[in-house]
């Protein structure tokens, strides 16, 4: 049966017209309906027909009541499945502690390996799935969670297992990411070789074969991994199907973004630290650079340069990064307010950088980020008139309902 969405404000298509990205200038425009409706058929948007158009098919109407309708947001880059509690190192961190100087202490990464390892799947998959349900009441209708708090064989497998049954047992796009290349463990520090060896050698292939994740993802970075180290992972890793992605320019410029870059990921994150003379190698890249001012937030460090980057042409997303360490934050209306205020991006650009961009970022923007014919009903529906109060109202959710091929997944009414 169709389904009509009725008497909306407005809707934000954020059109590509087939390109799957908004590069540059072209995030600032979002392709707004007034006066429309949204026609719904088999999980796909059929149609925009305007107010009180006669539907001869039999079909059920949702009136939406003017509110404003948006694709449904893409959070492209996040550590939610995490276990333990880092509330200590914040405070360090409010003292005057580095993340390099904490990870030295036995904190950051180690600190979380180490609750991952030892605490059950089935405890996980609980901590896991209300922090899914928390983003599906954003409106968010395709996630993305990497694992990289296990660093080894077994508790890598475990992560990348919890990750697909929450998938099962939640209606949206849940896109695992492989993120072994965290950081080196412990009992491997003296011998960074053979941890290499187990990622390329032993887990890409098993993931690939159970199916676990098609997305391949390394921290490149002085304290992490080297350009050298994450290239022999990502050959291997493309050689196999992966899709690739990269944390890197957030500390230090070692030769990450150039790696990324000469491999086509499909994206590159963070990039706090990123020159100049880098910026303009976006500009005819079809790699999206996510940024992730919930990090700058956190450590009091510096902002990526959002601005250069959308006037050289890039291809701009953001994201929470939501994990216990750097960015504790789980809301995609506080990164939004960042990026208007510390970012100094427009409230379109941001729209269409949480929708479209994060899209192509995960190499999914051919079905979702943004309302076209054709692809898949996904929408949030806010309680505002106007498109504007979502960036205006510092970090405030109105999101009243979540909706995923068509299917209302979440209603705060209810």
């Amino acid at each position: 049966m169709l389904k009509r969405f009725a008497n909306a404000s407005q809707i934000l298509t954020v059109d590509s017209f087939g390109s799957g990205r908004k590069k540059g200038q072209a995030a600032s425009v979002l392709n707004i309906l007034s006066g429309h409706d949204i026609i719904v058929e088999n999980g796909l948007v059929k149609d925009f027909i305007p107010f009180h158009s006669p539907l001869t098919t039999a079909h059920r109407t949702v009136d939406v009541k003017g509110k404003v309708i948006t694709p449904g947001f893409v959070e492209c880059h996040t550590h939610s499945l995490f276990a333990g509690d880092r509330s200590a190192e914040y405070r360090m961190k409010l003292e005057g502690k580095s993340y390099e100087d904490i990870a030295a202490m036995g904190g950051g990464i180690v600190s979380s390996v180490r609750a991952v390892r030892e605490t059950p799947e089935s405890d996980l998959l609980t901590l896991l799935l209300k922090r899914v349900d928390n983003f599906i009441s954003q409106g968010v209708t395709s996630l993305e969670i990497k694992s990289g708090y296990g660093l080894s064989y077994d508790a890598e497998l475990k992560m990348l297992r919890v990750i697909k049954k929450a998938a099962s047992l939640r209606n949206i796009n849940i896109i695992p990411c492989f993120l072994g290349a965290h950081t080196v463990p412990i009992e491997y520090k003296q011998d960074r070789k053979k941890y290499l060896s187990i990622l390329i050698n032993e887990l890409l292939p098993v993931i690939k074969a159970e199916n676990l994740s098609n997305r391949c993802d390394a921290f490149c970075e002085s304290s992490a991994f080297s350009p050298d180290e994450v290239e022999q992972l990502f050959v291997v890793a493309k050689s196999l199907g992966f899709n690739l992605t990269l944390h890197t320019e957030q500390f230090n410029n070692i030769g990450g973004i150039e790696l990324a870059l000469q491999m086509d990921a499909l994206s590159v994150d963070h990039l706090e630290v990123l020159k100049d003379e880098q910026i303009k190698l976006f500009g005819d890249s079809q790699t999206v650079a996510v940024l992730l001012p919930g990090v700058s937030y956190t450590l009091d460090y510096s902002f990526a340069p959002a601005r250069k980057l959308i006037d050289s042409g890039a291809t701009v997303a953001l994201a929470t990064d939501y994990n216990p360490g750097t960015s504790n934050i789980n809301s995609i209306f506080l990164i939004m307010s960042l990026a208007a205020r510390k970012l100094k991006m427009t409230f379109e650009e941001i729209i269409s950088a949480y929708t479209i961009n994060s899209a192509a970022a995960l190499g999914i923007s051919n079905e979702t980020g943004s309302l076209e014919p054709g692809k898949s009903a996904d929408f949030a529906i806010l309680d505002i008139s106007n498109y504007e109060q979502i960036i205006y109202n510092t970090a405030q959710n109105f999101n009243q309902m979540t909706v995923k091929s068509g299917k209302i997944i979440y209603n705060k009414s209810n």
